[in-house]
């Protein structure tokens, strides 16, 4: 195969051009994943220094630090295959960015054709969450930005608060048949509402909350607002979706090249992922291997 014409695929794309793409793509996923994942140990330690509950909810903590791992590991399997041009490696991470966008995409169909199941589960949780919400720290911080965020109250609705043992109507204390002050709606900018303007507001009607509280849920209100600004969430989930899209091509191109140059020049042996594997003779690599000091030998 040593013919240009026999070249698959991407014949305007050298073996070192998309050598140094793949390396540039893994290496920079490499150190966000670091990132992320040193965020959300530092977060973690900081959460139990709070001893807050585990909850239902997954503590943000630990979602950061399953991510940042995931990307970590992913992204590690990539630079150590762009420099070694080891293939199993190579199509380890191809097919590893391939399934995690197809189940990106089936999770988002999924969620738009069920959204009626969806929304009750979603609302089914924060209830949970609601239960815990003065003990869990991060649940009560995510709530708290939710319902000022989006001008609303409780999930599915703001009786939902009625599930908590300190606003139930039945508890004492000056919490009993009340929401948080973060439900409460204020007429000025930067305002600071008083921490009891939700006082006794579960035992009246809706229509004479209009101007206490935020009545709409914050599951409705969170749709509402996703319609609204429609195009900045397809922007966001394109800028999720397709640098994993085009790293799966640029692997997969590289793939092929890798292919081709032992087609052409002959087997090789990489030994990366051989345990017996011996010491092995220098070889003539040509002005390349200046460039890349980890090439595999081809015989």
């Amino acid at each position: 195969m040593s013919n240009n014409d026999d070249i698959r695929y991407c014949h305007r794309c050298s073996y070192v051009f998309l050598k140094f793409i793949l390396f540039a793509y893994s290496i920079i996923f490499w150190l966000i994943g670091g990132f992320i994942l040193a965020i959300g140990i530092y977060a973690e330690v900081e959460r139990q220094r709070y001893k807050t509950l585990d909850g239902v909810f997954l503590a943000p903590a630990i979602i950061l630090i399953l991510l940042g791992i995931v990307m970590f590991i992913v992204s590690f399997i990539g630079v150590l295959a762009s420099l070694r041009d080891n293939l199993t490696l190579l199509k380890v991470f191809m097919y590893t960015l391939a399934l995690c966008l197809i189940l990106e995409l089936l999770g988002g169909i999924l969620a738009l054709v069920f959204r009626n199941q969806t929304v009750g589960l979603l609302n089914k949780n924060i209830r949970k969450g609601i239960v815990n919400y003065y003990d869990d720290l991060d649940f009560k911080n995510i709530m708290d930005f939710v319902q000022k965020k989006f001008k609303c109250c409780g999930g599915q609705e703001y009786k939902d608060w009625s599930v908590n043992m300190y606003h139930n109507c039945s508890a004492p204390g000056p919490l009993a048949c009340g929401v948080p002050y973060t439900c409460c709606v204020t007429t000025k900018p930067n305002e600071v509402a008083n921490t009891l303007c939700g006082y006794k507001v579960l035992e009246k009607e809706r229509l004479d909350l209009l101007d206490v509280i935020h009545i709409r849920g914050c599951t409705d209100a969170f749709f509402i607002w996703l319609m609204d600004n429609y195009k900045t969430m397809a922007g966001l989930l394109l800028g999720i979706l397709l640098p994993q899209f085009f790293g799966v091509i640029v692997s997969w191109l590289y793939i092929t090249r890798v292919e081709d140059a032992i087609s052409a020049f002959g087997h090789y042996t990489d030994g990366l992922l051989q345990s017996n594997a011996t010491e092995r003779a220098t070889k003539k690599q040509g002005r390349v291997s200046k460039w890349f000091k980890c090439m595999p030998e081809i015989d």
